[in-house]
């Protein structure tokens, strides 16, 4: 990885959703609107929550959400134009925030211009050959099912040359990396090439490809990407909370630790796929125990937008299904609703607990003591160790670690309805190793 990714922890917004945009594209020679320029609002609230980078969702020309791409050289008109990003970009870069981009390359939308002359040109003209023959309509391979999204021949020498072209094109114009969408749809050896292309001309790029299932590690050796995104975390996270079985998260992070043998995974508790953390968690005191393990073992961490105002939000399989987790945010902070702040502060204690240890990024985690419904990990680096010790059983619980060197550094009793009551940092005198129920602790060395 890059040095600066090493310390990076993203605020992932989905523009689309975030910006209220209509939810298909405006006819041909409409006028942009300059929608992105709100974001600019936000910059201050991401610097204050901690967050040192903006992840954004798709912002290239599309006909509906984002990931149907009919030109990727073009902000989407929804959004702006090449002036409101460079805008954005600057105003970033002014609080020290990077922006990584939603790089869609395995398929296009049918609106894609090759892919018209692909049907109106026949299976066998050039134009053909940047797409997989296939059982979609006009006899192409689609992504998944989806008849509108038509599959990219990644074999086509010059889907390679657009990809590195596109890639090097929005690094020119000041984005740090790049989140390669379904990535584990690609071939491997796609992506070593193209990655391999773009570095000569921006070493210092990063790039973290979307791999829900498989071999996250090959994606890394063979694949050339710096990181791939941790799903197999996230499921373990919020379902061990759930079923009471801390059981799962600790093989969960066995696993994780193999990993960070070879690269820092993305680590997140939500994004813009799956069902929001707080509708998903079925006893909302957990959420505190949720950002607590995110944010106290190795990983680069993503925070979803919403998230860290405990937003609402249920995915279905359905078309239409993910507007509830893309929703619109306010023109500016102080519109938000009050309640959501008391977990706002809670993302910030936690996030600058990360920043204060940002060797956390390569951490080994270590389950100390598991039980159903209690957890005790330790989290070591070269330059120290955390003690994350979690409670979600009905009485206090008192771990049998050692604890004898450690102080308490963030802690929640959990005993309210969002388990943020009695947050903050521990008393001198408390008792370390002994945790309220429903609540958790963050251990640190005594100064």
């Amino acid at each position: 990885m890059t040095s600066w990714s090493d310390h990076a922890i993203w605020w992932h917004v989905y523009p689309l959703g975030f910006t209220g945009a209509p939810l298909t594209a405006a006819p041909e020679g409409a006028p942009a609107r300059h929608r992105l320029r709100r974001l600019e609002n936000w910059l201050d609230y991401a610097v204050d929550l901690g967050c040192s980078g903006l992840q954004l969702g798709p912002i290239f020309a599309s006909e509906t959400h984002g990931y149907d791409t009919v030109d990727h050289f073009r902000i989407d008109p929804r959004l702006g134009d090449d002036d409101d990003f460079d805008h954005l970009v600057a105003q970033a870069r002014r609080r020290g925030l990077r922006v990584l981009l939603d790089g869609v390359f395995n398929h296009v939308g049918r609106g894609f211009p090759v892919f018209a002359r692909a049907l109106a040109e026949g299976p066998d003209s050039p134009a053909a050959r940047w797409f997989r023959p296939g059982d979609g309509a006009g006899g192409f391979a689609v992504f998944e099912g989806h008849d509108h999204l038509v599959a990219l021949n990644h074999a086509e020498p010059a889907v390679l040359d657009h990809v590195v072209r596109v890639m090097g094109h929005w690094l020119d114009r000041g984005a740090s990396g790049w989140r390669l969408d379904a990535a584990y749809a690609v071939p491997r050896a796609f992506w070593r090439e193209a990655v391999t292309r773009v570095r000569r001309e921006h070493p210092d790029a990063w790039f973290v490809g979307e791999v829900i299932h498989g071999d996250y590690t090959a994606y890394v050796t063979e694949g050339g990407l710096d990181s791939v995104t941790q799903y197999e975390l996230w499921k373990a996270i919020w379902s061990s909370l759930n079923d009471g079985n801390f059981f799962e998260l600790a093989w969960a992070l066995d696993r994780h630790n193999r990993l960070l043998e070879v690269f820092a995974p993305m680590t997140f508790v939500g994004n813009h796929d799956v069902t929001r953390l707080a509708s998903k968690l079925t006893d909302p005191r957990r959420l505190g125990h949720a950002l607590a393990v995110l944010l106290t073992v190795g990983g680069v961490p993503s925070l979803y937008y919403g998230d860290e105002q405990a937003f609402l939000g249920v995915k279905e399989e359905r078309a239409g299904g993910d507007d509830a987790i893309r929703p619109a945010f306010p023109d500016d902070p102080g519109d938000l609703p009050s309640h959501g702040m008391p977990v706002y502060r809670l993302h910030q204690r936690l996030v600058g607990l990360r920043r204060r240890h940002p060797w956390l990024v390569r951490a080994r985690t270590k389950a100390e003591h598991v039980a159903n419904r209690a957890l005790a990990l330790r989290s070591q680096g070269a330059e120290g160790e955390v003690v994350t010790l979690l409670n979600i059983g009905d009485d206090a619980y008192r771990f049998p670690v050692d604890v004898s060197r450690l102080t308490v550094a963030e802690s929640c009793a959990g005993a309210d309805g969002r388990g943020t009551e009695g947050c903050g940092a521990g008393g001198a005198d408390e008792d370390p190793a002994l945790v309220p129920a429903h609540g958790w602790r963050v251990l640190v060395p005594r100064p």
